[in-house]
C-alpha cells in the first residue's frame, strides 16, 4: 500500500495544489482533505493516514491545536505542518506540538515528496543544527524542568542524547563516540522509545527543555 495522506488547508487553491504534486507520486494516495482544523481531525479520524499535510493558519481550529488533538490519539498520523512564514517562532510552535516536519509552501514540489517520504520512514524532516538553534534560542525563556525518565537512560543513552540535541547527525556521533553508525541508530531508537518521543525533533525539544543540554551549546 502507498503513503495514505489527508490534505488541511484553508484554501482550495493550495489543497488543489498539494493534491496534484502528491498524485504525482505512485507511491502516495490523498485519502481526504480539509478545510480548517477541527474538519483536519475528524477526516484524519475517519480515513487514518499515515501522514497529514497541515496548514498552520486555519479557521475553526488553527492547524497546531489540530495537530496537538490528533497526535493525542492512539496511533496517530505524522504530521508535516505547512505554512508561509519562515519564522523561528512557527518552528518552535511546530515542534512543541509534536509534528515531524515543517515546509513552507513555496517549497518546490520534489522537496514536499521527499519530506513525505522521510517523515513516513519515521524521521523528522528538520535538519538538526536548524532545530537544535531554534530551540536553544527559545528554551532559554523558562527554567529547564528535569524530567524522571531521563533515569532511564544508560550513560552512553544520555550522551547520543547530549550529542542529538547539539545537532549532530548519526555520522558525526558515530565518530565522536568511536562506534558504527548501526550502533548509534540503535541507541537512538533506545533513547525515543524510553522517553516515549517520536522522533529527532522531538528528542530535541526534550533534552533542551529538561536541561540535558543548555541554550547557547548547539553545535559546540
Amino acid at each position: 500500500m502507498g503513503i495514505r495522506i489527508v490534505i488541511a488547508d484553508d484554501q482550495a487553491m493550495v489543497r488543489a495544489g498539494l493534491r496534484m504534486v502528491v498524485d504525482s507520486d505512485p507511491g502516495m494516495e490523498v485519502v481526504g482533505e480539509a478545510s480548517d482544523g477541527r474538519e483536519a481531525v475528524e477526516v484524519a479520524r475517519r480515513t487514518r493516514p499515515d501522514i497529514v499535510l497541515m496548514d498552520i493558519s486555519m479557521p475553526r481550529l488553527d492547524g497546531l491545536a489540530a495537530a496537538r488533538e490528533l497526535l493525542d490519539t492512539p496511533s496517530p498520523p505524522k504530521v508535516i505542518t505547512l505554512t508561509t512564514f519562515d519564522t523561528d517562532e512557527n518552528l518552535y510552535a511546530a515542534l512543541r506540538a509534536g509534528t515531524s516536519g515543517f515546509l513552507l509552501k513555496v517549497s518546490p514540489p520534489e522537496q514536499l515528496l521527499e519530506a513525505i517520504r522521510v517523515v513516513h520512514s519515521g524521521d523528522a524532516l528538520l535538519d538538526p543544527a536548524v532545530t537544535s538553534r531554534v530551540i536553544a534560542t527559545f528554551a532559554g525563556r523558562a527554567e529547564p524542568t528535569p524530567s524522571p525518565r531521563l533515569a532511564e537512560l544508560t550513560p552512553r543513552e544520555l550522551e547520543v542524547l547530549r550529542l542529538l540535541a547539539r545537532g549532530r547527525t548519526n555520522a558525526e556521533i558515530a565518530r565522536e563516540l568511536y562506534v558504527g553508525e548501526a550502533t548509534v541508530k540503535t541507541h537512538v531508537a533506545r533513547v525515543l522509545m524510553k522517553l516515549s518521543l517520536r522522533d529527532r525533533a522531538q528528542a530535541v525539544v526534550f533534552a533542551y527543555e529538561t536541561g540535558v543540554v543548555q541554550p547557547g551549546t548547539a553545535r559546540d
